[in-house]
């Protein structure tokens, strides 16, 4: 029997097949560990990270509430860093995660500060 963690690498295989990431279009890759959520825009044709947030930045590991409101803050904030670099579509990945809560607040956050996907 698989277990949980070998399902959901198999899921993530199975997206990244299917998608890819170019400069004028990059791949926004979600990470959500238990505690945190972690948001890169990848170009995969360079191999090159253009912009990362996470919700351990101080500006919004500082303020209080839930972890699925700092995630919406790490999408937005990750939406005008992609808007100052002149990106304004991107692929979403979401990493294996189902399209729910935390992952769907990010998601949410980013379309806010201006991606679109």
């Amino acid at each position: 029997m698989d277990s949980k963690l070998s399902t959901k690498q198999k899921i993530k295989f199975r997206i990244r097949k299917k998608i890819s990431g170019t400069a004028e279009r990059p791949r926004l890759s979600v990470y959500r560990s238990n505690s945190d959520l972690y948001l890169q825009l990848i170009d995969d044709l360079s191999g090159q990270t253009l912009a990362a947030a996470s919700t351990k930045d101080k500006d919004i590991k500082g303020q209080s509430g839930t972890k699925t409101e700092k995630s919406k803050l790490a999408g937005a904030s990750i939406g005008r860093r992609a808007v100052e670099l002149g990106i304004k579509a991107c692929i979403f990945d979401r990493g294996g995660n189902l399209y729910h809560g935390r992952v769907k607040a990010a998601a949410e956050g980013a379309r806010e500060g201006g991606l679109a996907f």
